[in-house]
């Protein structure tokens, strides 16, 4: 039987990129997300090698019943990749969006606590797993007007570390990537659909792509059972940190 990758916020960006390599890679993948026409067209492309599950993180309740809804034979799950989130807004502190704070607070953090704590069970009793989630340079330190989406990566960082300490006993695995500069949807998103501000975020440096940090999730999931890789931070060449970007 194949091994099963289950990835949150598949239908576009790092979780799209993930999807598809993991599924090139011989695993069968629970791919999740809201967009339905993009996780159906996925089903059809991977046909029974995929399974598709339309849920929101933030909502607890529904995410929760649907992973619960999971068939037997889809039930055990070797990889999860956390990868749903989003920034929302770049302004300072004191003149953030309530609303985008919440949604932020809610996908990053709550979002990847629900899934984990429906998911990881399940691999403890079968002795086998293999958690990945997706933070960012953002969680090692803050920058200008990104305050609560850092906390949130921040957040991340500790959560991910508690989880590797807490299932130290086991077998699993808990890795997290780091990336930095990554040219997906994540700025149009930030800025709210602003085509050319996003467009912005990118000139003058050839960032990462979506497959770049998907090649690193798959290379932490084919290590040699003994080896975690416990932490990755995944730059461009001309970045240095989370603020320093030099452009041509």
């Amino acid at each position: 039987m194949k091994p099963i990758a289950m990835i949150t916020g598949a239908t576009s960006g790092i979780g799209l990129a993930c999807a598809e390599k993991f599924h090139k890679a011989g695993y069968r993948v629970i791919i999740t997300g809201r967009n339905v026409a993009k996780l159906n067209e996925l089903k059809d492309k991977w046909g029974e090698d995929a399974y598709p599950l339309i849920f929101d993180v933030r909502d607890r309740d529904i995410a929760i019943m649907a992973i619960k809804s999971l068939p037997p034979t889809w039930q055990e799950i070797d990889v999860l990749i956390n990868n749903a989130g989003l920034a929302l807004g770049l302004d300072p502190e004191f003149a953030g969006d309530y609303t985008d704070w919440d949604t932020m607070i809610d996908t990053n953090i709550k979002g990847l606590l629900t899934v984990t704590r429906e998911v990881v069970p399940g691999m403890i009793a079968r002795g086998k797993g293999h958690i990945i989630n997706i933070g960012s340079v953002a969680g090692d330190a803050a920058y200008a007007n990104g305050n609560v989406y850092c906390a949130t990566k921040a957040a991340v960082k500790a959560i991910t570390d508690g989880l590797r300490i807490d299932v130290a006993h086991t077998p699993l695995r808990v890795t997290l990537l780091k990336p930095g500069l990554v040219e997906t949807n994540f700025s149009n998103v930030r800025f709210h659909g602003d085509d050319e501000r996003a467009d912005n975020v990118y000139k003058g440096i050839k960032p990462l792509v979506g497959d770049d940090i998907a090649d690193a999730a798959l290379y932490a999931a084919q290590a040699t059972a003994h080896v975690q890789i416990a932490e990755m931070l995944i730059l461009a060449t001309h970045q240095a940190n989370g603020s320093v970007i030099v452009r041509s």
